[in-house]
């Protein structure tokens, strides 16, 4: 007869099982493959409230092979989270809480939108980041309210990606002895045996980034992965514990073969795996009653430790007023009142000064009222102009600092912002050169997705960047970031714009920003002369209506362009043509406005328009209609100073005042 733990074991293989199968869709190998681990991690150590999934000082649990989220949904359906059995019966089916990989914001309990392998391994090092500089601000030794571990189930796709490497590097360098993941080592991929392509040490591989690597030779084995996170969490350096298992556990024929991993097993093979188990073959999704008994029990244990928690909290308020009121508005995204006027307000310059500057004077004046603002660069700190002045770099033997120096490690840093907004406290922001949102868009997508507040700092945003030419040039940068739903892609024109853009990010709490910023001067224009304010959160607004009357031509453009566009308008209007000059930031914003201020700023009746941007003309049609005209870049650039290049590629004040002047003579 089967122990109470070999049934609890065997219910979570089953449920999810049954729910590939009912489906005819899905994953059943990591769920049968890994049961034993799960159950290790979520009975005997996981730290949890399904009655306050959002507790502060709860584990973090990450699968990050996502394509197993049956195995999810069967733990927090059992643990008592918000997860019914019809969801878990309609699994992969619109309108319920289990959809075919786990989405952060959509099912209670999912800590991270995984399923792109490699993501969230890496977002739990975001996360192990924020708790160490929670930690290390806020516990004080009579009262320790954050002391949190982060778990998770890797997979042999989520270490092949290189996103897990350059995490896995950093995870090991800071120490981020929080950190304790299962490697499910099943060695089989969809191709078939891992022996086809993945045959390194994985275990000298991850010891040379400076973690602990554990070793269990039986993945089912329940005591052995017990002793093995116990000790993981005896040990400074994140642990990676290396757990033989086998895919499909328990299927008659494709146990141990690639036909586990994506496809139901068929009815056949699934009633064959539960003769095998001591499983009843009906009815399907059966749960024994002492095994509701034994998981409901978890649930109520981890609401116990709330409980205590809470009584923790008190104390702590009671005792640290100050920290405790700072805390909880950062927690609870409440922000100071009248913060924006800590803003900069930059005078007007004919010369000015580039975006990128402005954005790192703006950024330093926020860090002064939010002290959840935290992130870094990319290895390029100098020239993202990113550094936090008032802090100093978060290190492992410095947990006060918020300033990460992520490496030369794009794809990592954004996994890893993605994992403090994740875990929440913080507003994180990753810097880089907006040509390397290549190396990074998997992380930039998944903070769409799933609703962070994340602050990309992309500087050196077009072919402006000069002598460092093509390779480094953005193009088609922009339009394909623009492409992606829920991302705000801000590309200010000047100074005040920069700080009306950050503005715009802190305000945004459930979406990403991405800010694209000069390498070059740009002017900072004179809100008197012309625009009162820059009106940045709209999208787009009239910066000048030059000449007398009706505008005859519309002259639009983002970022360093704006300055052209303003000095061939004021050509033209100094030659008696009406001409509206309208600074163009974001698209996404500009779409959010009403269609009645929108057509106040690009007034229907005006056909003559004109765009300019330093980038891939895709998506401007929009703007200008059927008669404007587009002048973009349609090649790569060059390797020369940005002044000629700007000369070669026809963005010039000359060149934009005799396209628009043909442009009106087709009117006339």
């Amino acid at each position: 007869m089967a122990t109470l733990e070999e049934q609890a074991i065997n219910t979570l293989r089953f449920l999810s099982a049954d729910g590939v199968q009912k489906a005819n869709s899905g994953h059943p190998g990591l769920p049968m493959g890994t049961a034993a681990i799960a159950y290790t991690i979520w009975t005997r150590y996981l730290k949890f409230d399904p009655h306050n999934p959002g507790w502060w000082d709860r584990d973090r649990f990450i699968l990050s092979g996502g394509h197993g989220s049956m195995l999810l949904y069967s733990l927090l359906h059992l643990t008592g989270f918000d997860v019914s059995m019809d969801d878990l019966m309609n699994f992969r089916q619109l309108g319920y809480k289990t959809p075919g990989h786990p989405e952060f914001g959509f099912t209670p309990g999912v800590e991270a939108t995984t399923g792109p392998l490699g993501q969230g391994l890496s977002n739990g090092v975001g996360m192990a980041t924020a708790e160490a500089m929670l930690a290390k601000q806020y516990n004080r030794a009579d009262a320790e309210l954050f002391d949190h571990h982060i778990y998770g189930i890797v997979t042999d796709g989520d270490l092949m990606e290189g996103v897990s490497s350059e995490a896995a590097s950093l995870a090991g360098h800071l120490k981020l002895g929080k950190i304790i993941y299962c490697y499910d080592d099943n060695r089989i991929t969809i191709d078939g045996s891992t022996e086809l392509s993945f045959t390194e040490d994985r275990g000298k591989r991850f010891e040379s980034y400076g973690w602990q690597v554990l070793f269990v030779e039986d993945g089912n084995d329940v005591e052995a992965i017990d002793a093995a996170i116990a000790q993981a969490k005896m040990d400074e350096r994140p642990s990676l514990i290396i757990c033989r298992t086998h895919i499909g556990f328990g299927l008659p024929t494709r146990q141990d073969t690639s036909k586990a991993h994506g496809e139901p097993p068929g009815l056949e093979e699934l009633n064959g795996a539960k003769v095998k188990l001591g499983w009843p073959a009906e009815p399907d999704f059966y749960i024994p009653e002492s095994v509701r008994e034994l998981y409901t029990g978890v649930g109520e244990k981890g609401h116990q430790a709330w409980k205590e928690w809470k009584e923790t909290t008190e104390s702590y308020a009671r005792s640290y007023p100050d920290q405790w009121d700072e805390l909880e508005n950062r927690m609870e995204k409440r922000y100071p009142v009248n913060w924006e006027a800590q803003l900069p307000v930059f005078a007007t310059d004919e010369k000015g000064m580039a975006t990128r500057s402005a954005s790192g004077q703006v950024l330093n004046a926020l860090t002064n009222v939010f002290p959840q603002i935290a992130g870094g660069s990319a290895d390029l700190t100098p020239s993202n102009n990113t550094w936090i002045k008032n802090s100093s770099a978060f290190q492992a033997d410095n947990h006060g600092g918020k300033y990460l120096h992520f490496g030369v490690r794009e794809h990592a840093m954004g996994a890893i912002v993605n994992g403090m907004a994740y875990h929440g406290g913080f507003i994180p922001f990753g810097a880089t050169f907006l040509v390397f949102t290549d190396y990074m868009r998997g992380a930039i997508r998944l903070s769409a997705l799933s609703h962070l507040q994340t602050i990309w700092v992309m500087t050196h945003d077009s072919i402006g960047l000069g002598e460092d030419g093509p390779t480094h040039q953005p193009v088609e940068h922009l339009a394909s970031l623009r492409a992606i739903p829920n991302l705000v892609v801000i590309r200010p024109a000047d100074a005040n714009e920069t700080a009306e853009a950050w503005r715009v990010a802190i305000n945004r709490k459930h979406g990403p920003t991405l800010i694209a910023l000069t390498r070059q001067a740009v002017p900072t224009y004179d809100r008197n002369k012309y625009a009162k304010s820059s009106q940045l959160e709209k999208g787009a607004y009239v910066l000048a209506d030059l000449g007398v009357g009706e505008p005859e031509i519309i002259l639009m453009a983002s970022g360093s362009e704006v300055s052209l566009v303003m000095a061939a308008g004021q050509r033209m209007a100094d030659e008696g043509v009406s001409v509206r000059v309208v600074s163009f930031p974001s698209w996404e914003l500009f779409n959010s406005t009403t269609p009645e201020y929108r057509n106040s700023v690009l007034p229907a009746a005006t056909t003559k328009r004109l765009a300019v941007e330093m980038g891939v003309s895709q998506g401007w049609e929009k703007w200008v209609g059927d008669e404007g005209v587009i002048i973009s870049m349609d090649t790569f650039g060059a390797s020369a100073p940005y002044k000629q290049l700007m000369e070669k590629f026809g963005f010039t004040v000359e060149n934009i005042y005799s396209i628009a002047i043909k442009l009106l003579n087709k009117k006339r």
